[in-house]
């Protein structure tokens, strides 16, 4: 059970082992394999806002190249939650964003390119530079989206599909995740407001004033997939100075453990700064609800 303050994973068992949850206004990495229970957790994180009588989270799903992550498949299943998907490619309509019944969505898959890699080594120099163009396009979406739901009050920020890379600086989800966090999720409102709305800022400075929120209340977790699939690697993995592992407020790894002639699923709280934080390996099983962690 989270602890006034913090917020509850939603993963019974697990904020206990983080001093009672997650803190406001840091950023949590959790890496792990493919399949091995990432977007569940990321999941039942989002959707523990409502036990706090927060709104929900929103999933920011950068897949481009692994089988679909099935969010809402598994939303729909895991809490009878609808995901009201945002296209990623149609212009948000600014003069709009501030009105009663606009909705800002609660998931964006920014990418539509299944089956393509998104790193350097992999493509051509014009291939390479298409990305980039494609992405520089579809800012202007990823700000409304983020924007639009922190002036309705969402705190909650889960961004899924970051896929293996040799380095950072070789993959384009790395490059958007950088200035997600640094230009929106830590940035001053007003300032991403001006980033959003740019000619139409002033005419809109009122409705923006009227819309304050504190960046430092929103809470961001990331889901990083990793090329190690067992526990004991991803714990003996160094962390590059500058790397999002190394400068996480908090590091969850993931991974399969052998017990005997059995493989079971692990957890570690590798990092966990302003708290204690449990050092065991913790078990876990994935069920219709999600992730929990075993007795």
């Amino acid at each position: 059970m989270s602890v006034p303050g913090r917020l509850s994973t939603g993963v019974p068992g697990l904020d206990e082992r983080l001093g009672g949850g997650l803190l406001p206004g840091t950023l949590t990495v959790v890496v792990g394999a493919s399949g091995i229970g990432k977007t569940q957790l990321g999941l039942q994180f989002a959707r523990a806002g409502l036990a706090s009588q927060e709104p929900s989270g929103i999933i920011f799903d950068m897949n481009a190249r692994i089988d679909p992550q099935s969010h809402a498949e598994y939303a729909r299943r895991m809490f009878d939650w609808k995901l009201s998907a945002v296209n990623g490619d149609r212009r948000p309509e600014l003069a709009q964003i501030f009105a009663a019944d606009f909705s800002p969505g609660d998931y964006l898959h920014v990418f539509d390119r299944a089956g393509r890699r998104v790193t350097r080594g992999d493509v051509d120099f014009e291939a390479w530079h298409n990305w980039q163009a494609e992405l520089a396009a579809k800012l202007e979406t990823t700000i409304a989206f983020f924007y639009g739901n922190f002036v309705r009050g969402v705190r909650r920020v889960v961004v899924d599909g970051i896929e293996p890379a040799e380095r950072a600086s070789e993959s384009i989800q790395f490059e958007l995740f950088e200035y997600i966090y640094h230009q929106i999720l830590r940035k001053d409102d007003d300032w991403v407001a001006r980033d959003l709305l740019r000619e139409h800022f002033r005419a809109q400075a009122d409705a923006v004033a009227a819309h304050r929120y504190d960046p430092r209340g929103v809470a961001c977790v990331l889901l990083y997939t990793s090329h190690e699939t067992l526990l004991d690697p991803l714990i003996s993995r160094p962390l590059a100075d500058g790397e999002l592992l190394a400068t996480a407020n908090t590091l969850i790894l993931m991974g399969k453990i052998r017990e005997g002639h059995k493989f079971q699923r692990g957890l570690l709280v590798a990092k966990h700064r302003g708290s204690a934080a449990s050092d065991d390996v913790a078990t876990f099983t994935i069920g219709d609800a999600g992730l929990t962690i075993d007795e």
